[in-house]
């Protein structure tokens, strides 16, 4: 503070009024607010070392190593091109036959990471395309000891494996999962593994973002991370500043092949209950509902009063089916599931995914402009795989590309299905609908991809066979003030729904 000389203003000495308590610690508490607030400023362990932490976690990181026997047998091409009947030809056959000789084979080797989760059981986790289609798996712990390791399960959809060591070859140190669903963007993250087969290497970032779909998998859900990842990293641990692992550093973005700050990870709320399973099974066993789903765009919600755009769109069920016995139709938007909101398509998969085989869940759905609530008891999708019922269950996306009945406002021609045009398109005798014969050029449904030989089967669900109905159903909406119309197409047997905006004539 700054002081005055009151003298040089009056002969007359002044006193100041002494500063009152209340005043006084109001001044204190706003540095000490201050103070706080400048260091909060600063990141967490900015000026500290992750030194201690990292002594701690490398230990429990390990190394793995694979290898792939490819055997070269000689063949015909790999003898001497004999003229056609000489005596060496039987010779050099028969030497084939009998002995099979083998050329020296070939072990291709893999690299990457993995960390121990158990030390007692001796399981270690890494990612399935670490150790996909190896002969031999061998894991090298942090003090170099070299043991074998075997496969107790994988799983290719989310990219992850369990593999088993003897306890007993080497000293084990565990590490435990963290919950990645706490993680917030910016928050600090360390990563640990075997970049181009160096050995233990550690590198920090903080949390880019959050559930990024990198269209690898159905459940794509990753953590992204600017920490310094590799290849050699895959399979290998992120850990949170407690030394809880809360991820699995997976795959980089990288037009050049290394790392340019981009990396992610599985998150471990989603990787743990897959861990848990193929230690339990050796396999997954996720639930399954047996539909069709796709997104939910502003014009389909639009066309079917829902307002705002969120759900599944549920574009057909698998014929006796757990959604198709649950009562569930094409049309309907799934809202919820097991009491959990499904904001978009791709929320749905894991969430059924992550249910238990045969437990009954609420489901609400929207259809015709309201809720309904349904119940639906959740089967298993590994069986449904084995008996060829997922044909046909897919998620699907909203965009992709003569004489009739001119549609205006749907900008487009549709014509009664005969048998010439059956024959045309190449129409399937049981599909009844209105085929469309010509679409005009920058309209709605140019853009949205419908052409010529796509036949329309409903609108706004409800089941349409001529033209004139359709351009019925249409004028009804426009009548009641909807600026769309929702569409359900057959193209060679795929069938989608379609939001449709109409022209103004």
């Amino acid at each position: 503070m700054r002081s005055i000389d009151y003298a040089a203003f009056s002969h007359r000495p002044r006193r100041t009024a002494p500063a009152t308590f209340t005043q006084t610690i109001i001044t204190l508490l706003a540095f000490i607010g201050l103070s706080l607030g400048l260091s909060a400023l600063r990141p967490a362990q900015a000026n500290d070392s992750f030194a201690d932490l990292a002594d701690q976690l490398l230990p429990s990181v390990v190394n793995i190593s694979t290898t792939q026997r490819v055997e070269q047998r000689l063949t015909p091409e790999t003898l001497p091109q004999l003229p056609k009947g000489s005596p060496f030809e039987d010779f050099f056959k028969e030497f084939m036959d009998r002995r099979h000789e083998q050329l020296p084979s070939t072990p291709p080797s893999s690299l990457g990471s993995g960390f121990i989760i158990d030390a007692e059981n001796g399981y270690i986790v890494t990612n399935n395309h670490v150790i996909a289609d190896a002969d031999e798996i061998k894991i090298t712990l942090h003090d170099d000891t070299i043991i074998p390791a075997e496969l107790v399960g994988r799983d290719e959809k989310m990219d992850l494996a369990v593999l088993k060591v003897n306890p007993k070859d080497g000293n084990l140190k565990p590490v435990k999962f963290g919950e990645s669903d706490v993680m917030r963007v910016g928050d600090w993250v360390i990563a640990i593994g075997n970049p181009f087969g160096l050995g233990g290497t550690v590198t920090a970032g903080i949390i880019s973002a959050r559930q990024r779909d990198i269209n690898s998998g159905p459940y794509d859900d990753y953590l992204q991370t600017d920490a310094s990842i590799n290849r050699g990293n895959s399979g290998g641990p992120m850990f949170n500043v407690k030394g809880e692992v809360i991820g699995i550093n997976t795959a980089i973005y990288s037009p050049s092949g290394g790392s340019v700050g981009i990396g992610f990870a599985i998150p471990s709320t989603l990787a743990k209950p897959v861990i848990d399973q193929l230690i339990k099974y050796g396999k997954t066993r996720r639930g399954w509902l047996g539909i069709r789903i796709q997104n939910v765009t502003d014009d389909i919600g639009e066309s079917l009063g829902l307002g705002k755009a969120r759900g599944a769109l549920v574009a057909s069920t698998t014929k006796d089916g757990p959604a198709h016995k649950a009562g569930i139709k094409a049309g309907d938007i799934i809202l919820s599931f097991d009491s959990k909101d499904i904001k978009d398509m791709r929320h749905l998969p894991r969430a059924v995914a992550e249910t238990d085989i045969d437990r009954t869940v609420p489901v609400i759905v929207w259809r015709d402009g309201k809720e309904i609530a349904l119940k639906a008891t959740v089967g298993e999708l590994e069986k449904a795989e084995e008996e060829g019922l997922l044909e046909n269950d897919s998620v699907m996306t909203n965009e992709d590309d003569a004489g009739g009945y001119k549609l205006e406002r749907l900008q487009m021609t549709g014509a009664i299905l005969s048998e010439s045009l059956r024959s045309q398109y190449g129409i399937e005798a049981g599909v009844v609908g209105v085929i469309i014969t010509h679409v005009e050029d920058n309209s709605d449904a140019a853009v949205k991809g419908l052409r010529p030989g796509d036949v329309i089967l409903e609108i706004n669900q409800n089941a349409v066979s001529t033209p004139e109905s359709l351009n019925t159903f249409v004028q009804n909406a426009r009548r009641s003030g909807r600026s769309s119309v929702l569409l359900l197409v057959n193209r060679g047997g795929d069938i989608q729904f379609v939001a449709i905006r109409l022209a103004a004539k």
